[in-house]
């Protein structure tokens, strides 16, 4: 790797991350686990967690302050947590043409800068979101209702290893190409014709990042950095209800940019209030080139219909299929599933929705189970898990937002079906305020047209679906229609029937979603590990690109050729 003659704080930046730069290269090519990111609050330091806390604190009832930042002088705002508090934090409100111009002229000197800068700058704000993970924790908690464990993780390490993974992938396909090449072809008698080629990478333009109110960093830092560490200048729209940790993030960015020599306007903000339509408005402006997006069906089809002037990648909803055929383990498969029904309440892209077992029943290691007995253990299972109501908020989080709430209300109801296990309020000692609910368990029949319309169409947040199948075979054949049709991000089964698992495996590879098999421990369906699991295939309807892969990259910029004779 060479630095930019001009500024040494880049040299500087190359050398002092060369060797995690490699780390993320060589985990990517075996996928095997590596993080350079640590995933145990301890290891921040004694007062690491009471630090974070703090600083998240000091950032309360008051304007973000964003130096240099395009801004009319307005301040939007409005963030509540799920946990009972208003945040009152403001942000500067910008007009559309202001952060694009901002960003325009930007842009020149971070696309003529090497791969390698770019990749070491992009490392360099990683490192330093990395040191403040605690402070991150909290914003993200109490923004999505993330439980504080899980925010710290997948709000904070988790999210930077998907982070850097883009950039490493960034890195390699923009150097797959020499930067030149001499080129010699031999004309026999006559002299040989002789070539000298340059492949020049150009970014391919500004892009967009729009957030999601449940994931803000995890979902959003692969796109931010693929396109950061391509040459393109990035404009972040977070989610009204979740800007606080992108905002910090944006200022982060802003501030290494700043110390490398590069304008800090190639990150801007733009923040809105709860309703706003900027991102519509931003999505279909000429100059936006990509578009990265995580949300709801609707708007993500919207994007990929009309923002036709850029390459979008979207991750949108999806019906999460498991099949239940038979098992070694049912106790740990039974923990398993309710551990993953449970975790944040539901409220992830890769939540299991729908389990399929044949009505025939299933056979485990404890003899045959019938239908009834598996669903009816199932909930035993739920139930056991969050019994307490103190361990029960650690795992559940909180409600991000009304329409997951009427959905568990809907549920109880009892108009999803018939209930297997009834959502029930939980109390958290720590915020008497959160809205907690346990899941609910609804009972379906495959052949029944009324349960089928519930159970084919995303029910996002607690809510699954227990479905008696008239067999497996019926079972594999639902799932593949399903993920074809609706979409998925993940898809499991358990089975110790070869031919089932075989079947099971050609769906799965059919319609494009990837599988979990026989998880009985403390891996879930629901979780990826970044620079081994790939989230997404986009392959099926759930999303059209992949954390994190070579095409999830290399249409962020081009390589441009120039040649002359020797």
């Amino acid at each position: 790797m060479t630095a930019p003659a001009d500024h040494p704080f880049v040299a500087e930046l190359i050398d002092r991350h060369q060797q995690t730069l490699t780390g993320a290269l060589d985990a990517s090519a075996s996928r095997d686990y590596w993080s350079p990111y640590p995933e145990f609050a301890k290891a921040y330091g004694e007062t690491g967690m009471a630090d974070g806390k703090a600083a998240f604190e000091a950032l309360l009832d008051s304007p973000f302050a964003l130096e240099g930042h395009p801004g009319s002088g307005e301040l939007v705002g409005g963030e509540t947590s799920p946990y009972g508090q208003a945040l009152g934090v403001t942000y500067p409100h910008a007009e559309p043409q202001a952060l694009i111009a901002a960003l325009t002229a930007a842009q020149p000197a971070w696309a003529a800068a090497s791969p390698a800068a770019r990749a070491a700058v992009c490392l360099e704000i990683l490192a330093r979101i990395n040191a403040r993970s605690h402070e991150f924790a909290h914003a993200v908690m109490h923004t999505t209702g993330q439980a504080y464990g899980m925010a710290f993780q997948a709000g904070g390490p988790h999210a930077q290893d998907r982070g850097l993974e883009a950039v490493a992938y960034a890195y390699a396909e923009q150097t797959r190409l020499p930067k030149q090449a001499s080129w010699t072809k031999p004309q026999g008698k006559r002299d040989p014709l002789s070539m000298v080629k340059d492949f020049t990478v150009v970014p391919r333009g500004l892009a967009l990042l729009i957030g999601c109110n449940t994931f803000p960093t995890w979902n959003g830092f692969p796109g931010l950095f693929a396109s950061l560490a391509t040459g393109n200048p990035v404009l972040v729209k977070p989610h009204s209800r979740a800007t606080l940790p992108l905002a910090l993030t944006v200022k982060i960015a802003r501030e290494v940019l700043a110390e490398a020599g590069f304008d800090p306007n190639l990150i801007v903000l733009a923040a809105e209030h709860e309703g706003g339509t900027i991102a519509a408005t931003l999505a279909t402006r000429p100059e936006v080139k990509i578009i990265d997006y995580t949300g709801s069906t609707t708007f993500g089809d919207w994007l990929e219909e009309n923002a036709r002037q850029a390459q979008v990648y979207t991750e949108k909803a999806g019906v999460n299929t498991v099949i239940v055929e038979s098992t070694d383990n049912y106790r740990g498969m039974l923990a398993n599933l309710a551990f993953s029904l449970s975790l944040y309440s539901g409220q992830m892209c890769t939540t299991p929705q729908n389990l399929l077992i044949p009505r025939t029943g299933v056979r485990t290691d404890e003899g045959s189970k019938t239908y009834d007995e598996v669903v009816t253990d199932l909930a035993g299972a739920i139930e056991g898990l969050l019994k307490d109501d103190a361990k029960a908020a650690q795992i559940l989080g909180a409600v991000v937002n009304p329409g997951v709430l009427q959905r568990t209300v809907s549920a109880a109801s009892g108009e999803y079906g018939d209930l297997a296990l009834a959502p029930r309020v939980v109390t958290s000692p720590e915020f008497p305020a959160a809205v907690i609910r346990t899941p609910a368990l609804v009972r379906a029949d495959s052949d029944k047209p009324d349960d089928r319309a519930a159970f084919l169409t995303e029910c996002f947040g607690p809510v699954s679906f227990a479905v008696a199948v008239e067999s497996a075979e019926a079972a594999v054949e639902l799932l593949r229609r399903t993920v074809k049709e609706q979409g998925a991000m993940t898809a499991a089964a358990w089975t110790v029937d070869e031919g089932v698992e075989d079947a099971v495996v050609d769906a799965c590879l059919d319609a494009g979603v990837s599988l979990s098999l026989n998880l009985t421990g403390g891996v879930f369906a629901n979780q990826t590990a970044a620079f081994s699991d790939l989230h997404g295939t986009g392959a099926n309807p759930a999303a059209n690109s992949a954390y994190c892969d070579g095409a999830f990259v290399a249409s962020r910029f081009r390589t441009v050729e120039i040649r002359r004779h020797s």
